[in-house]
């Protein structure tokens, strides 16, 4: 079996996610050029192949380039977007006459644009109205995908076979990629399960036990498939890997930084206290204000997203809310 030409893959946004998506291109023999704004992290990667301020410990593939330049990703064969949901747009913006309209876009970022209330693809296909996009979405950390430890993930292209193009391209030994047509079902699990993942953090938080956090992981799904149908995704899609899988990955584990968020709000920690001096973004805390606003557009009834909502951005009492969350009518699980 001859192997497939080497490909320069592109990463918009050298964060952990971004960092480690670029280290997986790599393990798949690509070259690859990564961009950030921040020099430091450019200068880190380039000559100690690693990104310390992002993701410490995680050696990087020498193949990587960074740099500051939007321009070097004009020429990639594909193009990861892997900035956080509410600059993303920005971005592209900024550098959107030097992308081909043939270059795929595979969205790595996870949230509702809140100006716009647009999905992420949805924004996109605003401003490159041209290239064909996919979604990748699944249960992943970062460090863990860095380090070569087992993952699966969903890809989602409507076109299947640009879709398993990509899949093969960037599928490795320890990062296994499953492809599906529903990039809409594969972007509303990973927008909504950061939200979901708060409320069980503050339910950790309160130490309200695990009988809790259960049925949140469940009605949260039910949320999620709620607005992934009305959005136009598949059910199944919502049960894969990118919507069960990474759900019950952010609401059971303490790297989660929007469960961690969670836990130190049930905690009593005042989320200025909690945020302040963080570099890092946990996508719920503007996901939670995106995707309820989205919700209520749709006449959708999403009441833990509604209320992680309320805690974040009205200052609701957090045992008031627990209270009125528990009181509402009963109804049919399904």
């Amino acid at each position: 079996m001859t192997k497939p030409p080497v490909k320069t893959i592109g990463v918009l946004g050298a964060g952990a996610w971004g960092t480690a998506l670029a280290a997986v291109a790599a393990e798949a023999g690509n070259d690859v050029i990564l961009w950030s704004r921040n020099e430091n992290v450019v200068a880190d990667i380039n000559h100690a192949h690693e990104n310390k301020l992002y993701l410490k410990g995680a050696n990087l593939d020498p193949r990587i380039i960074a740099t500051t330049e939007t321009s070097a990703v004009q020429d990639c064969d594909a193009l990861l977007l892997v900035v956080p949901s509410q600059h993303l747009g920005t971005v592209l913006e900024t550098c959107k006459d030097q992308i081909s309209p043939e270059t795929p876009l595979v969205l790595c970022t996870k949230g509702v644009e809140i100006k716009s209330g647009l999905l992420m693809t949805e924004m996109i296909s605003r401003i490159l109205p041209h290239n064909p996009i996919a979604v990748l979405s699944g249960p992943t950390f970062a460090i863990e995908v860095a380090n070569k430890l087992p993952t699966a993930v969903t890809l989602a292209c409507a076109d299947e076979v640009l879709g398993k193009k990509l899949s093969n391209t960037l599928n490795n030994r320890s990062f296994r990629i499953y492809q599906s047509l529903d990039p809409i079902g594969a972007e509303i699990g990973g927008a909504v399960k950061n939200v979901i993942a708060i409320a069980c953090g503050i339910v950790e938080g309160k130490r309200l036990g695990d009988n809790a956090r259960a049925a949140l992981i469940t009605r949260g799904l039910s949320e999620i498939v709620k607005l992934g149908l009305a959005k136009g995704g598949r059910r199944e899609t919502l049960m894969g890997l990118s919507g069960m899988g990474d759900l019950t990955l952010t609401c059971t584990a303490t790297q989660s930084r929007n469960y961690a968020l969670g836990k130190a709000l049930g905690q009593g920690i005042a989320i200025q206290d909690y945020l302040k001096g963080r570099i890092t973004v946990a996508e719920g805390l503007s996901s939670s204000k995106s995707v309820t606003e989205l919700a209520q557009k749709l006449s959708i009834d999403m009441p833990i997203c509604h209320a992680v909502c309320n805690i974040l951005h009205n200052n609701a009492n957090i045992n008031e809310t627990i209270a009125q969350l528990l009181a509402r009518p009963q109804k049919a699980e399904i």
